[in-house]
This record gives C-alpha cells, sequence and structure tokens, in this order.
C-alpha cells in the first residue's frame, strides 16, 4: 500500500530528500484516544538536518526553472492521490489527533480543494509593466518589468491539530512559486502529515524538492531556525516559540500563525438564540483545540444572566467521546494538555468563579466546562487554554467591552452579536485582531479569506493568495531605452 512505510511502527525510517532511511532513534507517536502505539518519527540529529536542508537547497533552482504551469501540474497529481485515500488517511489522522473522524475526512478533501485552488489562483498571478515618466519627465526613457521569484528554501513548521491542512497551506504556495520546502510537521501529527508529502512526492515532485524533518523541537528546532540556507520561516504554532523564532531568525521573512484569546462580545441586543449555537460550536468545537477558538465570552450589561442558562443547556446536549463516533468533545491530545486546562479550572473556582461541567475528567477527556464571574484576576480571563473551557466575563457597558478585549496580548479573532449592524460595524473597527466575525463564531476560513494575527497573534498574513505573495518576492528589471 502507498503508506506502509510511514504506518509500520516497528521498523522506523527517516524520510530525507525523498527516500527512506533506516536510523536507531525514534520518538513513538501514541494515540491520545487509548495510548496505541501508531509508529513512529525519527529523531534527526543537528546533521541530519543539515542534510536535509542541503537536499533542498540543491533542488531549488532546478524546480524554479520549471514553468508555473508545470509545477502546478505536479502539485494537482498530488491533490488527486490525496482525495483518492482520503478515508484511509483520515483514518490515522483520527487517531493520530483525537479529532472527530467527520472534520477528519473534511481536512484532507478540504486540503486536496486547498492545493487545487492555489494553482488556479497561482496561474493567475501576473507581473505588471510599470512605465517612468510618471515622477520625473527625464526618467521617460525607463521601464520596469516587475515579476515575483522564489525566496529559496522554506521551513515550514506546522502544529498538531491541522497537520494535513495547516501543511498543505504553506507547502503549495511555497513550492507553486518555485521554492523548495523543508518541512517541520508536530511530532503527534506527524504521521498523518507525512501521507501528505507521500501524495505530492507520488504525484511527481521531485526528489529534494520537498524535505521532511522530524525530531524534538528543542533538539533540531533552534537549528533550523537559525540555519543560513533558510530564506524564510512560515510557522504556526504557540506564541512562545514564535517569539524565539522572531529573536533567533535573523533578517528573513517571517508568517507566523500564533496564539489567540478570541472573544465573543455579546451586546444587549443580541439574538441569543442566534448566538447560543455559534458561541457552543465555536467553544468546544474539537475541544476547543484552536487557535481561533472561542476562548472568552464578554457579556455587556444583563446579557450574561440570559444567556450563561442558555449556554448551560445546550452544554448538556454537546456529544462527547470517542472520536470515531463524531462527538463534538474529544480527548486532548496529551495528558500535559488536560492537566493545563484543570489547572486553569481549579484557579478559577478558588477565586470565586461559578462552575459548571457536563461531567468529570476521565484522562485525556475533559467534559465541557463553562466558568461564570470570572475575573481578570483568574488566569482563565488571559490565559489561551487550548481546551473546552468557556469563561464568561461581565461589563457594564460596550466601551468597557471592547476595552477588555483589546487588553490581551493577543489578536487573532473575535466575534460580535448584536442586532443594530452601526453598532457593530463601530465596535469591529475599535477591535484589534486580525479579524472581527459579527454575528458569528470565530473561525479560520474559507482557505480563500485573508487569516491574519495582531499583536503576539501572528506576523505575515495567510490565505491562497495572500500565501503565494508572501511566498515570493517582487524582482524589478528596468529597460534602459536610447
Amino acid at each position: 500500500m502507498l503508506f506502509d512505510a510511514i504506518r509500520n511502527g516497528t521498523n522506523y525510517k527517516k524520510y530525507v530528500n525523498g527516500a527512506w532511511q533506516a536510523t536507531q532513534t525514534t520518538i513513538p507517536i501514541l494515540s491520545p484516544i487509548d495510548g496505541a502505539e501508531l509508529g513512529g518519527m525519527p529523531a534527526m540529529t543537528r546533521t541530519e538536518v543539515d542534510d536535509a536542508i542541503a537536499s533542498c537547497v540543491a533542488a531549488q533552482k532546478p524546480w524554479a526553472r520549471k514553468s508555473l504551469y508545470e509545477r502546478g501540474d505536479i502539485l494537482l497529481q498530488g491533490a488527486q492521490l490525496l482525495r483518492a485515500n482520503a478515508p484511509e488517511i483520515a483514518d490515522l489522522l483520527t487517531r493520530e489527533i483525537a479529532k472527530d473522524h467527520k472534520s477528519c475526512l473534511l481536512e484532507v478533501t478540504r486540503t486536496a480543494d486547498l492545493i487545487q485552488a492555489t494553482v488556479e489562483q497561482g496561474k493567475a498571478l501576473v507581473g505588471e509593466v510599470v512605465q517612468g515618466g510618471v515622477l520625473d519627465a527625464d526618467t521617460r526613457h525607463k521601464t520596469a518589468l516587475v515579476t515575483r521569484v522564489p525566496y529559496g528554501v522554506v521551513l515550514a513548521v506546522s502544529p498538531f491539530n491541522y497537520p494535513i491542512n495547516l501543511a498543505a497551506s504553506k507547502i503549495a504556495p511555497a513550492l507553486l512559486m518555485g521554492n523548495s520546502v523543508a518541512f517541520k510537521p508536530s511530532t503527534q501529527g506527524s504521521l498523518s502529515a507525512l501521507h501528505l508529502v507521500r501524495c505530492l512526492e507520488q504525484g511527481g515532485l521531485p526528489a529534494g524538492v520537498l524535505c521532511t524533518i522530524t525530531g524534538e523541537g528543542s533538539v533540531v528546532g533552534p537549528h533550523m531556525m537559525a540555519h543560513p540556507d533558510i530564506a524564510l520561516i512560515n510557522f504556526t504554532g504557540s506564541t512562545g516559540v514564535g517569539q524565539k523564532i522572531a529573536k533567533g531568525s535573523g533578517m528573513i521573512p517571517l508568517v507566523m500563525e500564533l496564539g489567540g484569546k478570541d472573544p465573543a462580545i455579546i451586546l444587549p441586543d443580541a439574538d441569543l438564540a442566534r448566538a447560543v449555537p455559534h458561541i457552543i460550536g465555536g467553544a468546544f468545537g474539537y475541544a476547543g483545540q484552536r487557535c481561533t477558538a472561542i476562548k472568552r465570552v464578554i457579556a455587556v450589561g444583563d446579557t450574561a444572566d440570559r444567556l450563561v442558562p442558555l449556554l448551560q443547556q445546550a452544554m448538556a446536549d454537546i456529544p462527547v467521546g470517542n472520536p470515531f463516533d463524531d462527538p463534538l468533545v474529544t480527548p486532548l491530545i496529551s495528558k500535559k494538555a488536560a492537566d493545563y486546562v484543570q489547572s486553569l479550572i481549579d484557579d478559577a473556582r478558588a477565586k470565586g468563579a461559578d462552575v459548571y461541567t457536563t461531567g468529570k475528567r476521565q484522562g485525556n477527556l475533559l467534559y465541557p466546562t463553562l466558568c461564570d464571574h470570572v475575573t481578570e484576576d483568574m488566569a482563565l480571563a488571559h490565559e489561551e487554554p487550548f481546551g473546552p473551557v468557556l469563561p464568561v466575563l461581565r461589563v457594564s457597558d460596550t466601551a468597557e467591552a471592547v476595552a477588555l478585549a483589546n487588553r490581551s496580548e493577543y489578536g487573532l479573532q473575535a466575534s460580535v452579536f448584536g442586532r443594530d449592524v452601526d453598532v457593530l460595524l463601530d465596535v469591529a473597527e475599535q477591535l484589534d485582531a486580525g479579524t472581527i466575525n459579527l454575528n458569528g463564531k470565530t473561525e479560520r476560513g474559507p482557505d480563500n479569506f485573508p487569516f491574519l494575527g495582531t499583536k503576539n497573534s501572528g506576523i505575515g498574513v495567510q490565505g491562497i493568495r495572500y500565501a503565494l505573495e508572501a511566498s515570493s518576492q517582487l524582482k524589478s528589471i528596468v529597460i534602459h531605452r536610447g
């Protein structure tokens, strides 16, 4: 089968320069569902990282010399293989990251669509001709041909929660624009991510154009981030790691999607019947393990008195359990992650919050939890939990709601619920975040929308066209006539 080498949990391999090579040191990949060993990833050394990046360097210029049409056709072949193998990949993805199976299947097919749309939009990216003589009459004899060229080797680092989609959102634009890619998947999620790599290679991607780096972040991370042959870094992960990358990467372009503390502001005239399903889905989908999850509700005036009972009622119906049963809340990615979320809940309870949960914790599985009367002295008010817990903070007026939302170190997304369009737009203009959702939950996508953050939530813009632009640089060729 196409993926036997990746799945084999006893004959460990390292994947470098388009070939599987035996290695002695590996990291076992355990399922968050039941602890079963699914396979393993090589713990690469710094020397092996150098070898992988050297392969990317050697392959990049020949790849860039291919036409955009040729590069795009290879990516489309990879997308077709991804679709054809979607059920098998989704099955492994469910086991590896404990996301509900329906969402895993959607992630795979959505990724194939993303690659196809990337190729289509990439073909529409054309250069331009800039005439002289506009600012200075004496420059009429000059004409600039402005084109887009690759950076070289792009380092793409993807997270555990969307190991296929967020990997492809970095890899496909970079490859289409003529770069080679050194790809570092999150260790948990790496088995699934390598299925994407294999599909692209089977689609005709030349050896060395896409190389994989696996291993402990503390070992390979600082080395690859500061590697002199890396020309651009595209990273999705925690704000703490992102800050280290920014400090240690030198003067190269960065595209980073980092943490969030996305608020849902509930105005006094909000349609609560409409708002509640969005809040529930936004806060508890995939157990809240999304940077774009609703991570706090800011209720204006007496809105919370009406909203909290409705949230409690809706939470009682949230399906919880085995990801293959397609529940909304599934086990968290690790015991460490679950312990952290539990510590935030315990801190809020100890400091006076009213805590409502739909069940008791079972290992990595935390039941949906609502914390009312949360105050700013509680860690849950400002820290990102990445779990199924929703704090409710109460404020007296809209101005206070905006001020509270903006006091966060993060600025990824926000939601505002209300009926008065003028007020909604006014609040949206005041909020310091990359995306403001009016009467809808915070979420990434569709993939052609711009995706960005302010403050400690990121650098640069993602989304198909924006990723293509970020993966290439302008080059101006000036023609002197006469």
